[in-house]
């Protein structure tokens, strides 16, 4: 493989950092899980009360996939060819993504009407994929392959804990006081809050890594810029890249494909299936009741209250995947410390136990249940956090490591695109347009991604790397 010094690293071996290291240069995604978080627990909430149908919601999320399809490769071939003095090659694109997700954010919950809520979600989606896809490609940097299990899995934990505490936000705030209710057409004052909380710990948990943690220059700095000059162009480099991808990285992506397209149905479909189906309280219609009949209007106020408690709690419950992923995280980063994971093995079961999870939630009678349905998905949400991660960075060339990491979540966006336009007209046409299939279908296709693991290979492993004190 040809040593390049846009990477500056090539095949010498790095460095092991220790744990104070690793968790520094990754408590940034605490601030991009709850950006993430709160658009995939609230995102459909706010969509309904501002007057959305229920089947037209997968199509309205379709911002966030198509923007990731276009920011992601672009961030990552500019990040390879960034170098900056004070700032590095990938701490910029964290810091620039941080404002614009914080400032989304903030203004989200204020939307007015249906099309600004959805433009702000285009908005904030490519905002935080600007700071994300960098992150992945920073641990790829800095962390020789012994280490990248465990600095991919420490992320993991770090998400864990930011979906678990960004999803129980609007249900903490109310339980404070804050009212979890307004009139037709407006987003609960609970909610605002919720969201302004998540601005602030977006930008601050970002500047942490940003101040803390240090990138190498190349180690021929010249050269670096010759070759940023000679390159093929961003559009021919990111199309020459596809067409002679790994054919490992073709084969995870694959396994990426069933495990997205699982997740997006959850996080646009959650709200509405489980208000509906397990708490009996769905999204009331402000056409079908007139405001001017006192009876009229109370008994809106009352089916509003009983969907808007509910969909608080649906969110809480959601909560439970990022503490169960935390406890994997857990697990996996203790053992990944001190020998090498079969990373093939731990993907595979942690994908049957989320495709368990999800089909389980169609069986359940009694809302306390869901603890242990979403307590499973969270074991295959922390494997997707890491798993994937890992076993490709072992079959990148360094100095293409930040446009692959974009092109990679290509498997990422294309499912969520692919569910965003089909999921819908699907529930109508096969389901009674009864939105806890949509979950059945998570289920599935997850058990379907963990089947496509048999044509991916565990890659050989170096002696466990125990972070240094």
């Amino acid at each position: 493989m040809k040593q390049s010094a846009v990477q500056g690293t090539g095949n010498r071996r790095k460095p092991q950092l220790s744990f104070w290291q690793i968790w520094n240069m990754s408590f940034g995604f605490l601030g991009i899980q709850f950006g993430f978080a709160l658009q995939g627990g609230f995102m459909s909430r706010i969509f309904q009360t501002l007057g959305a149908e229920k089947d037209a919601l997968p199509l309205l999320w379709i911002a966030a996939p198509l923007t990731g399809l276009l920011v992601q490769p672009v961030i990552g071939y500019l990040s390879d060819r960034t170098w900056h003095p004070l700032f590095g090659r990938r701490r910029p694109y964290f810091l620039v993504g941080a404002v614009l997700s914080s400032l989304a954010l903030l203004a989200m919950p204020h939307s007015s009407v249906l099309w600004m809520a959805a433009g702000l979600l285009w908005v904030l989606d490519a905002s935080i994929n600007i700071s994300m896809e960098p992150f992945r490609a920073l641990v790829a940097d800095k962390l020789d392959e012994r280490q990248r299990s465990y600095g991919f899995v420490l992320q993991t934990l770090i998400i864990g804990v930011g979906t678990w505490v960004a999803s129980n936000l609007p249900w903490f705030v109310a339980q404070l006081g804050v009212a979890n209710e307004a009139g037709p057409g407006v987003v609960p004052p609970s909610v605002k809050v919720a969201f302004s909380i998540g601005a602030f710990v977006f930008l601050a948990s970002i500047l942490v890594t940003v101040l803390t943690t240090r990138e190498d220059p190349p180690a021929d700095l010249q050269r670096f810029r010759e070759e940023r000059l000679q390159g093929k162009g961003l559009v021919a480099e990111i199309l020459h890249s596809i067409a002679h991808m790994p054919r490992q990285m073709l084969a995870i992506g694959i396994v990426q494909f069933f495990s997205w397209l699982a997740f997006f149905s959850m996080w646009s479909m959650a709200t509405p299936g489980l208000t509906e189906h397990v708490f009996k309280a769905p999204a009331p219609d402000p056409a079908a009741f007139d405001m001017a009949v006192p009876g009229q209007a109370a008994a809106f106020q009352s089916a509003n209250a009983a969907f808007q408690n509910a969909a608080d709690l649906v969110g809480s419950y959601m909560g439970y995947y990022g503490l169960s992923s935390m406890l994997v995280a857990l697990l996996l980063s203790w053992y990944a410390a001190r020998r090498p994971l079969n990373r093939r093995l731990v993907h595979f079961v942690s994908l049957l136990a989320g495709g368990i999870g999800f089909v389980s939630m169609y069986y359940v009678s009694s809302p306390a249940w869901l603890i242990g349905s979403f307590a499973l998905v969270g074991v295959a949400w922390a494997s997707i956090l890491s798993m994937p991660y890992a076993l490709l960075a072992s079959c990148v060339e360094p100095a293409k490591m930040g446009v692959y990491m974009g092109i990679f979540n290509m498997f990422i966006v294309i499912p969520q695109i692919v569910a965003a336009t089909m999921l819908g007209p699907s529930l109508r046409a096969f389901f009674h347009n009864e939105p806890i299939h949509a979950l059945v279908i998570s289920g599935v296709s997850l058990i379907l991604g963990a089947l496509c693991l048999v044509r991916v290979h565990e890659p050989a492993h170096d002696v466990a790397a125990v972070p240094a004190n």
